[in-house]
Order: C-alpha cells, then structure tokens, then sequence
C-alpha cells in the first residue's frame, strides 16, 4: 500500500489553505506556505543527490525550520532522524554513525559541538539554521536557506505505508540507544487515533513546547495540530512565565506537558492572566501526581488534564484516559483503539486483574515500531511472543484501567527526558581516577528525577566530586550529568560481583 505521512499537511492545506499552522514569535506560518516552503526543501534535498529511504538528522529546537526540514523530508521519500539539540560530539558522532545520516541539519547556538560530532562521524555533510540577521556558521558548513532555492513541485513522493519514515533512537535501558524504525502509516494512525482521543478540534490552539524531536511533541502535538487542521504555537524552551504570555495571546486550548511542567505553571500567579481559553491537558512522560491534576484544574478553571503513556518504540500513545467522566486519577488509562495490552509475567504469561499481580507491559498493534535500525537481536529480543517488551511494569484493575508500579529496569526521567544510567557509567568509567560507578535516580520535586552517581576511587588516586561532575559536563548533554557525585570507598555488591543498585537507592 502505498501512503506518505505528508499527506496529512497536504489535505489540511486543501482544507483551509490561509489557516496558520505555527506561529513564532512575530511570524505566522500558514498550511499553505508551510505546504510550499516544505516543496521546496524536498527539491533541494533531492537535487542534491539524496535518495528514497536515506536518513538526514535534525538537531533543532522547537523552530519553523523544523516542521519545514520534517515535511520536506517526507514529501522528499528520506528518513528523519531527530536528535536532542543538547547532545556533545561524542554523541552526535555516535548517532550520525550509527543511523547512517548522509546529513545534518543543525541550528547556530549549537553548531559548534555538531561540527565536531559531524568530522568525527567522517564528515556528514552540515547545514546550519541561522538566527534572524546573522550569517555566521562554522567553516565548511552550509547555510539552510539555500534549502529554500527549490522549486515546489507539488509532489510527494509515493513511499510504502510500512516504509520508515522517522529513525528516533531511544535510550532504552540496556546496551547503546537504539534506533525505532517508525512508519509513515504508524504515526499517521497514531496521530489519528490520539487526536480522535484528545478530543482534538480544528480550531484548537496548541502550545507546542515539549520538544519535537521527541516522540510525545512530534508525534501528539505535530502531528495530531497538522492531521487535524489545528494551529501550534511553537515554543523552544520551557519557561512558565513566557508559556502563559502565549496561552494569552493566542487564546491557545490544549496544553501538552511532562508533570514537571504542569508544577511550575502550578506556582504562577494568575491574578492578572486570562488563561480562560484552556479547555484540555495532556500529560505524559511521567507519572504526575493526583493531587497536582486537582489543583491545577482548581486553579485553571474548564481545564482537564488527562493523562496517557507511551514510548518511542509505539510512536507515543499507547494508553490514554478518555475523559475526565471516564478517567482514573494515577492510571495511565486504557489502551487507545487498535492496540493491545498485556500484562505479563517473566514466564510472558498473562496475569489476571488486581493490584497484587504486577508484571511488564507487552503491547501489539499499529502503533509499535517495526524494529531497531541495523539490530537484529535486540529486535528480536524486544519482540519476543510476538509482543513488544516495554520493560515497564504495571498492573490491570478490574475496569481495564492500567497502573504503572516501576521501571523493570534503571532508566532515570529527569524533567520528561529519559536518561539512560549506563550511558553515564561508561563516561565516568572512562575517568583514571575512578575504579567503580554506578548511576541512580533520586526523587526531585521539580524534575521527577535527579542524576546521582556513586563511585568508588583506585587506590592512590585523587578526584573532588566537583572534578567528576565537571568532567561528565563536558561529556554528556545537560539533562545527562549528574548533579551529585558521592565518592565511596566500595560500592555493594552481590554475590556475582554485580553492583546492587537498589541497596544504594535506600541509602
């Protein structure tokens, strides 16, 4: 079957072509122009020799360029890999290399460590977005808006439905990040069903500040706005003041965040603010507390927050709660149209109802990925039964109604950002100073989670905490390094040797 994900912008430009799709700042971008500046991205991408099905990375905040760099890909047939603005060149390096990027497309506050990242990857070919005025890029880069010299010819090319059209690695909890291969008619039935779900209508207004190179703000905010005729405000970074400015100024109605963002507007005072427009929030990422939906919705008046859960791996929403008259506070809800959900026992046996029977989440439906990228054996082992492993664990109610309990394995959500332990382990493990590590999640009011590492010193050698948590910095994107470093004599351990980490919790 033959279907390209970019439909969905090209028949809501038919619809109402001078409707805005985005605003920045001062600028207004409709689906008409959004439409025509995307075609011509796609020509340019194509005319410079890039081919059907190849991979170009993203490293953008939340700018136009991004939605006209992702559109263009799609019309384009290519793949588009996003990648976390905040990343250092090792970890550029490693996901250029490891996606097989043939570009990158990059953003000026950040080009320098992508430059770097891009020359150890062997050279990927880098075009910078600018900031309003300025032409100064690293040498050997190329300016984005020639991308623009395209004609628009309309088309888009013909791609199969099952035909990867986002490459978006994800940290996981074992081994490097990996590549999910999610589809063109994947995240187009996600954003359908989820849209469907959000009781999304073509006149919302949506504050598109979660990032859109992660899978909650491309797939439940992007897509769900453009499938639905909708209009996003785009938002590079969160700040609680600012978010309320632009609730105000564009009247805006649907509110999409991790909890951490829902505290902090929790803590604005509203006296002087008409926040009256806001009609629905949606929540992911992370567990937010019953007592918080309470009070927000207290203090925002005709505001619901409903609450769901997803992966990269299920193109975002796996489960939702429907409505406030249908929702159980502290649930992720039930699953969404199409998927399938089971609760499982190491043995992949499914447990029955009851708060007792905790197990991993396994899901099968149309939203799940079609594999890691290049990854054989962890595809395999991800799908085993013929379900995917989410390595969370839960339990059913009677009602259907699913309660996350834990993480099966160590993954950390710092602020909505999944931080992968490991990862951190093998940079302090890198350190000469240092003969143990482990990395842990503490409870943080604001963030969900902090980063925390213990280690343990060689005998004889010499390093302050500060030291270690300067040397991570430099290695590692912000919301990675660990904000503590505790330095231990010896770390516990089992009899295998193996670090006990839950020992090291408790204490």
């Amino acid at each position: 079957m033959s279907f390209n994900l970019a439909t969905i912008l090209r028949e809501s430009r038919k619809s109402d072509p001078a409707k805005p799709l985005a605003y920045f700042a001062e600028l207004t971008f409709t689906y008409a122009q959004v439409d025509e500046i995307s075609g011509r991205v796609a020509t340019s991408l194509l005319d410079l020799g890039l081919e059907r099905g190849e991979v170009v990375a993203v490293q953008l905040p939340n700018l136009p360029q991004f939605i006209f760099t992702y559109f263009g890909l799609l019309k384009a047939g290519l793949v588009m890999c996003p990648l976390n603005p905040l990343l250092r060149a090792p970890e550029i390096a490693y996901y250029l290399e490891d996606s097989d990027a043939k570009m990158l497309v990059t953003f000026t506050m950040f080009a320098e460590e992508a430059v770097k990242g891009a020359s150890q990857a062997g050279g990927v070919t880098t075009y910078v977005v600018g900031m309003p005025g300025g032409d100064e890029r690293p040498p050997g880069t190329h300016d984005f808006d020639d991308l623009y010299a395209g004609t628009d010819t309309g088309e888009i090319e013909s791609t199969n439905a099952d035909d990867t059209a986002v490459l978006l690695y994800t940290s996981g909890t074992t081994g490097k990040p990996k590549g999910a291969e999610l589809t063109h008619f994947q995240l187009y039935m996600n954003c359908t069903v989820a849209g469907d779900l959000f009781g999304f209508e073509d006149d919302d207004i949506g504050v598109a500040v979660l990032p859109l190179f992660h899978v909650f703000g491309l797939s439940s905010v992007l897509n769900v706005s453009v499938r639905y005729g909708g209009t996003i405000v785009l938002v590079p970074r969160f700040q609680a003041e600012q978010v309320l400015d632009l609730i105000e100024r564009h009247r805006c109605t649907i509110f999409s965040g991790v909890p951490t963002m829902y505290f902090e507007l929790l803590r604005a005072d509203l006296a002087q603010r008409d926040v009256s427009s806001l009609r629905r929030g949606v929540s992911g990422g992370d567990a937010i507390p019953g007592e918080v939906i309470k009070a927000f919705e207290d203090k925002f008046h005709g505001m619901v927050i409903l609450e769901g859960y997803g992966l990269s791996e299920t193109a975002s929403t796996a489960t939702f709660n429907a409505s406030a008259e249908q929702r159980k506070v502290r649930s992720i809800g039930k699953p969404v149209w199409g998927v399938e959900i089971r609760i499982v026992d190491p043995d992949e046996r499914p447990l029955p109802p009851g708060s007792q029977n905790v197990g991993e989440i396994v899901i099968r439906g149309h939203n799940v990925m079609k594999g890691y990228y290049k990854n054989p054996e962890a595809t395999k082992e991800a799908f085993a039964g013929g379900w995917f492993h989410t390595g969370d664990l839960a339990y059913a109610d009677e009602d259907g109604y699913l309660f996350i309990v834990d993480r099966k394995k160590d993954l950390i959500i710092r602020g909505g950002f999944n931080v992968y332990p490991r990862e951190i382990e093998d940079v302090l493990y890198e350190h000469p100073a240092i003969t143990e590590a482990a990395v842990i999640g503490r409870p943080d009011e604001k963030l969900g989670q902090e980063v925390v590492a213990v280690v343990a010193l060689a005998q004889g050698a010499h390093a302050t905490s500060d030291e270690l948590i300067a040397y991570c910095k430099e290695r590692l994107a912000a919301y990675k390094y660990p904000r503590d470093i505790n330095i231990v004599t010896e770390l516990p351990k089992g009899p295998t040797g193996k670090i006990l980490k839950k020992e090291l919790r408790a204490g």
